[in-house]
């Protein structure tokens, strides 16, 4: 069977005589007489025969010749985009010297039967710098700290105020600032702080950065709220330093009290602490989908202009900084050359070149003939019989990097006093190379937009071109501010669902701030002079589902409330979601019906017996009340949390 020929203008005669006879309808109403016998009508009839036959020679155009042209107006591939994250080094046991892990280490994914192993390298070195507890203080709300070490070495330290009320706050100083690392303070605490839930006590970590109070992350708390002896691990921030604080100039933490919530009751009486101990026991570095190339030797420059050299890998990963080509020069030995998009403003005497990732060719500057039949040549040459290597360059990328959390547990190089590592967050942000069909379908919007973003899908266009990693990228209604037309950028960023279908919130409400400047800064030079660009994400509004429901057979009711759950993910997802399964739609509300459809349609569900939507706040899990319907903002999406379904 052949190949389909794709058509270019699908139009035929009829289509054509039909257009401009409603065409003469609008311009020249006088004329009423539309019948084959009519002159006028004839001459139409001529006309679109000879244009049916120019359609026709346009539609037996091949369809490479389709691809050529969009190369030739600059139209390219997008290469992938590579999966980021974090991962944690676990120490064996707490060490007396800082434990380097040097950029570019690899992790992985377990090897299995079915599946090849997920390879990342950390993107920067690690230090993990040991600490040990050198002072404590206690500071009372609205008053300057006051040094307990002395009560502590008797073991009769109160934490807080007599009656802890918010703003008191307990210091630990270390003896070294412990940036990006995990720390252990080792509490041995009397049961005194009563009236808590030791659950969830009312404090929170923080970590001195010099100028401020940064979060630290709580990854266990054994103590109860200090209230039995046990560890509380916490993770340091990168922005962690030593200050002066209490008179000491210390690595410093803060454990505060703050405002209980309505279902989270307060401190009645301080807990004491008996004895503390503090240790460093692991570090956090950020790791990538990906492989860095150094010092790839591409060959020998001949001298002349427009040579052309292949990478060995390819496709090239976009990367924070641009790769840096390095010419031989006997001279002065290796000299750099930087990429360009494209030659048109370099001069003969700029080390320039240019970088197709997809391809991995690397291009220089050509020689053009001139007017007066001289050559101007774009962009320097290598000497002739000049080596040329590129630094480095990343590989790899694709949605293959995107893995829950806790599936990195390989180390693949060997770093002394580790003992395991572990991503305690999902990667996400791996995206597929473009296909052809798609260059082909966004060809004509680029060519549209001419790289000025004027209306709102050109805003959209452009957005996509410079953060292909973004989910769904929407230009809602400008308006005036300050004087000036003011355009929002919505971005939903592309995150990797846990095992159920569910999206981590907190990801969606707070895109990298990386891609939310990267896009910033692509649209500032092409927006138009004195438009306001906010680029930021949109608004979500939390939806939980209710439901009761009845499977087909009794050994099915696990099977069904899995796929049920799933199912609930799936469809009430600002990614997957919606009708139409690409996401769903901002501003449209959700109502109970259409969600039970989606429930009686999953297998193993015999019928839907009840099903309660109920509005969910995403910062504090409260629900509403049941509502048979739920409205949204007209550029807002909803986001699910923790449905409950019940089968029987």
């Amino acid at each position: 069977m052949p190949l389909p020929t794709p058509d270019l203008d699908d139009r035929r005669f009829q289509n054509l005589v039909d257009d401009a006879k409603r065409l003469i309808q609008q311009r020249c109403p006088e004329w009423t007489d539309h019948n084959v016998s009519d002159p006028g009508v004839t001459l139409i009839e001529a006309f679109a025969q000879m244009v049916d036959q120019l359609i026709y020679r346009l539609n037996r155009v091949p369809d490479r010749h389709y691809v050529k042209f969009l190369d030739l107006l600059g139209v390219q591939l997008f290469p992938p985009t590579a999966a980021t994250g974090t991962v944690t080094f676990w120490l064996a046991a707490p060490q007396p010297a800082a434990v380097v892990v040097r950029a570019e280490t690899e992790v992985a994914t377990p090897r299995t039967d079915i599946e090849e192993p997920v390879v990342f390298g950390t993107t920067e070195e690690l230090r993990i710098v040991p600490c040990e507890l050198r002072r404590v203080a206690t500071q009372a709300a609205g008053r300057d700290p006051y040094d307990g070490t002395t009560q502590l070495e008797n073991g009769q330290l109160p934490c807080f105020s007599e009656v802890p009320r918010p703003g008191d706050a307990l210091l630990v100083g270390l003896s070294n600032a412990v940036p990006s690392c995990a720390v252990v303070l080792r509490f041995d605490c009397p049961v005194r702080g009563h009236g808590i839930d030791p659950r969830h006590p009312p404090v929170d970590w923080e970590a001195w950065n010099g100028t401020g109070w940064s979060p630290c992350e709580v990854e266990r708390d054994e103590t109860g709220g200090f209230n039995r002896p046990g560890d509380v691990l916490l993770h340091l921030p990168a922005s962690h330093r030593v200050s002066l604080i209490a008179q000491q100039r210390l690595g410093w933490l803060r454990c505060r009290v703050v405002s209980a919530g309505a279902d989270q009751p307060e401190y009645a009486a301080t807990p004491q602490i008996a004895a503390l101990r503090a240790f460093t026991i692991g570090g956090t570095v950020g790791i990538v989908h990906a492989e860095t190339i150094h010092d790839e030797v591409l060959g020998v420059s001949d001298g002349t202009p427009g040579q052309r050299f292949a990478l060995q890998r390819r496709p090239v990963l976009p990367a924070d900084r641009p790769a840096v080509l390095q010419v031989s020069d006997d001279a002065a030995g290796w000299t750099d050359w930087l990429p360009v998009a494209d030659f048109a403003l370099s001069t003969g005497n700029d080390r320039h070149y240019r970088l197709d990732s997809v391809t991995g060719e690397v291009e220089f500057g050509p020689a053009v003939r001139q007017p007066d039949g001289g050559l101007r040549q774009y962009g320097g040459i290598p000497p002739k019989g000049s080596t040329m290597r590129m630094s480095a360059y990343r590989v790899g990328g694709g949605s293959g990097g995107n893995i829950a959390r806790g599936q990195i547990r390989v180390l693949k190089t060997s770093v002394p006093y580790v003992a395991r590592v572990e991503n305690r967050d999902a990667a996400s942000g791996g995206v597929e190379g473009e296909t052809v069909e798609n260059a082909k379908l966004r060809g004509p919007l680029e060519i549209r937009a001419s790289g000025r973003a004027v209306t709102a899908g050109d805003f959209e266009e452009l957005a996509r071109m410079a953060a292909p990693d973004a989910a769904r990228v929407r230009c809602v209604t400008a308006s005036e501010e300050r004087g000036a037309p003011a355009v929002r950028l919505v971005i939903v960023p592309k995150v990797t669902p846990d095992s159920q279908g569910a999206l981590p919130d907190e990801e969606l409400r707070r895109p990298p701030t990386e891609l939310l400047q990267r896009i910033a800064t692509h649209l500032d030079t092409r927006r138009l002079v004195g438009t306001r660009l906010l680029v930021a994400p949109p608004e979500y509004h939390g939806i939980t589902v209710v439901a009761r429901l009845s499977a087909r057979a009794p050994d099915q009711i696990d099977d069904a409330r899995r796929a049920a759950v799933r199912a609930l993910y799936h469809y009430l997802s600002p990614i997957t979601g919606g009708p139409e399964r690409i996401g769903w739609p901002f501003g449209r509300p959700v109502h109970a019906f259409e969600v039970s459809a989606v429930l009686a349609s999953v297998p193993g569900i015999a019928t839907v017996d009840d099903v309660m939507l109920f509005p969910a706040d995403l910062a504090t899990g409260r629900r509403g009340e049941p509502t048979p319907r739920l409205d949204i903002g007209k550029d807002a999406l909803i986001l699910s949390y923790r449905h409950q379904v019940r089968v029987t």
